[in-house]
């Protein structure tokens, strides 16, 4: 059983005051994908070394299956970890590359070059494995890697921002082959990314981390459909969730002179905050003669969809401290922006958060 469980785990990096991840509590079940996602600094990378042995555990424990590995070294965890700088040795061919680990624990030469061809072959390296890194574009290479952590078949498959060397194009080829394989091959597997589109793409399940601090862990959709708080709300999505402060009336949420209106349970819930942050994907608005009045600045044309970036109307004047706002809509708009158009928001896409608790409470 190759389930994954994080305790109460903490780590404290000498000389700071707040813990780098503090008291995660995260179960990963048997063959899933989960991914760690969140801004740089957040605790994901930390949390992942942790899992690999290469940081300690200054409180809480770390489970792989039943066994307690928070003072295992890493060899003795049965883990394979894959780096984003891909960690080649530049003087042995791919196929030694690949095969080093299993040398090194005296795996015999047959059962060694039989696993190595498997695992080429999954990953459409056969040709390639008498090359040396230096001969191989970084999608192959990251491959390579890939394939090195594959033949050790552990029972948990780390990855550490995996594609972050790649352009843009491999990125996204490689992120729909690595979910397959994963599919295909069944381990556990943590991966970490700070895109949330690539968290959003590959993962089971994804877990949301700030300032070390689990936010949320759930299925893509949930995240995106339903936000714990503000923070998830403004990072899962792309682009992103528009968050906007209204003061709240007795019909609902007053944005600039339209008023939203909110259930009364869920103002009620509120419990007498004078504002509110009302949450509106770009897709929940629709062009109308009535909504939130918007003075647009761009508009982006890219065929299926159109773009409408703007701000609320009247704080045009405030530069960089106006509320940016985005919507998509299906039709198309002439002109490059400049005017002022009132946008519908589709009242059961609505997001509603305490201004207080920063909780969502629709």
């Amino acid at each position: 059983m190759s389930t994954v469980t994080f305790v109460e785990a903490t780590r404290i990096y000498p000389g700071s005051e707040h813990p780098a991840v503090d008291r995660l509590n995260l179960e990963i079940g048997d063959g899933e994908f989960m991914v760690l996602v969140g801004p740089s600094g957040c605790g994901k990378s930390t949390s992942l070394r942790m899992l690999a042995g290469l940081e300690e555990v200054n409180g809480g424990k770390i489970l792989i299956g039943d066994r307690d590995v928070t003072d295992l070294p890493p060899k003795d965890r049965d883990i394979a970890m894959v780096f984003q700088n891909y960690a080649l040795y530049p003087h042995m061919t791919v196929a030694d590359n690949m095969g080093f680990a299993l040398k090194m624990q005296n795996v015999p030469k047959a059962e060694r070059q039989e696993r190595v061809l498997q695992a080429a072959k999954l990953l459409g390296l056969e040709d390639f494995l008498n090359r040396k890194p230096k001969a191989l574009s970084g999608g192959q290479r990251q491959r390579v890697a890939m394939g090195r952590a594959i033949v050790r078949q552990p029972h948990v498959f780390l990855m550490d921002e995996p594609l972050s060397n790649l352009d843009a194009k491999l990125r996204v080829a490689t992120r729909t082959q690595i979910a397959a394989l994963q599919q295909r091959l069944g381990v556990t597997t943590v991966y970490v990314t700070h895109d949330q589109v690539e968290a959003m793409t590959m993962g089971d399940r994804v877990a949301v981390m700030n300032n070390g601090l689990l936010q949320q862990v759930d299925s893509p959709l949930s995240l995106y459909d339903k936000p714990k708080n503000l923070f998830v709300a403004g990072f899962i999505g792309s682009p992103a969730m528009n968050l906007i402060e209204g003061k709240v009336t007795d019909s609902g949420v007053q944005i600039g002179d339209y008023t939203l209106p909110v259930p009364r349970e869920v103002l009620d819930r509120a419990k007498g905050e004078p504002t509110l942050t009302v949450g509106i994907r770009p897709e929940a608005f629709e062009t109308s003669d009535h909504g939130i009045a918007v003075d647009v600045s761009i508009i982006e044309e890219l065929g299926a969809d159109t773009y409408l970036y703007g701000t609320l109307a009247g704080h045009r004047d405030e530069g960089v401290d106006a509320q940016q706002l985005v919507a998509r809509t299906s039709g198309r708009h002439k002109g490059k922006g400049g005017g002022t158009v009132r946008l519908a928001v589709d009242e059961a896409q609505l997001h509603v958060f305490s201004n207080v608790t920063q909780e969502r409470i629709s």
